[in-house]
């Protein structure tokens, strides 16, 4: 992409790991031809729905205390995964299906690997841009009504739809890797601001992250880690206090009050509501794109 348009590029790349195999931001600069309109074509996902879909949960500072947990006494770095049938284009409409009550919004930094890693590996600030190849928009969508009294973090976030990724997929040099610390994250529904923060508040960086991942799994090259999200979202946890006191309540007298709580919160999205995402840097050297999403109801 260039100038506002888009310049094809040779090829035929069946997955995001094959694409990323064949060109770097050397490669890709080196291409010459006429460009395309944007609005001339329809973007789809940058992550292909063959490669792997990681996410990292309570990682910045503001979000782990809005979600009840100390900062200072959290040692664990969460680790979940999304189904790769939820993953659609950037722009996509967000189907809010019937049975859910309480859809949330999670801005997130995702990374795209650039190799394919089957042993323990140790990967650092200096080495990180030898896994990393590129930079994208994620929205962790979720179901909290399904993800917090049923303990589902897969099902709640998992639906049809609830990972929309791009519009575009950002590869890094290695002397651009280091701007991966300076990125804002900004997410607005209907316009309002709701989520705000800077990739320098994150608890676990991508370096300690994908070194602990390497001892646990086999990953590949175009995998996605999606890197948390900030603090803004509509669920709404109790206090550690309250929390205490819930757990002496029987378990349906508990998760009453809780979804009570929750139905008063405004917040949570509805069909009708616009969601936008911004990631980038200050001075615009890296620009992540716009992501738009509408909710509908599922039929």
């Amino acid at each position: 992409m260039a100038n506002h348009g888009i310049m094809p590029i040779p090829g035929d790349y069946p997955t995001t790991g094959d694409f990323i195999r064949a060109h770097s931001t050397e490669t890709l600069s080196e291409l010459t031809g006429d460009l395309i309109a944007e609005d001339a074509v329809e973007l789809l996902s940058p992550l292909t729905r063959n490669q792997q879909f990681l996410c990292q949960g309570a990682n910045y500072r503001q979000h782990m205390i809005e979600s009840g947990m100390n900062p200072d006494s959290k040692t664990y770095n969460m680790i979940f995964t999304k189904a790769v049938s939820c993953i659609v284009a950037a722009n996509a409409d967000i189907v809010r299906p019937r049975q859910v009550k309480f859809l949330d919004y999670e801005i997130e930094l995702g990374l795209i690997l650039r190799r394919d890693i089957t042993e323990p590996v140790h990967v650092t600030d200096a080495n990180l841009h030898e896994f990393v190849a590129g930079a994208v928009i994620v929205n962790d969508y979720s179901a909290r009504d399904i993800q917090i009294p049923q303990t589902q973090f897969y099902k709640g976030k998992s639906f049809r739809s609830f990972g929309p990724v791009g519009p575009y997929l950002c590869l890094l040099s290695a002397a651009e890797i280091p701007l991966l610390k300076a990125l804002n994250l900004k997410l607005t529904v209907n316009g309002e601001v709701r989520q705000q923060d800077n990739t320098s508040n994150l608890v676990y960086g991508p370096a300690e992250t994908l070194t602990e991942l390497s001892g646990v799994q086999d990953l590949c090259i175009g995998d996605l880690l999606s890197t948390g999200t900030p603090a803004g979202c509509a669920l709404s946890v109790p206090s550690s206090a309250k929390q205490k006191l819930g757990a002496l309540l029987p378990e349906k007298k508990k998760w009453e009050i809780f979804l009570k709580v929750q139905s008063g919160r405004r917040q949570y999205l509805k069909p009708g509501d616009v969601v936008e995402a911004h990631i980038g840097t200050t001075d615009g050297l890296i620009n992540l794109g716009v992501q738009r999403n509408r909710v509908v109801m599922a039929a």
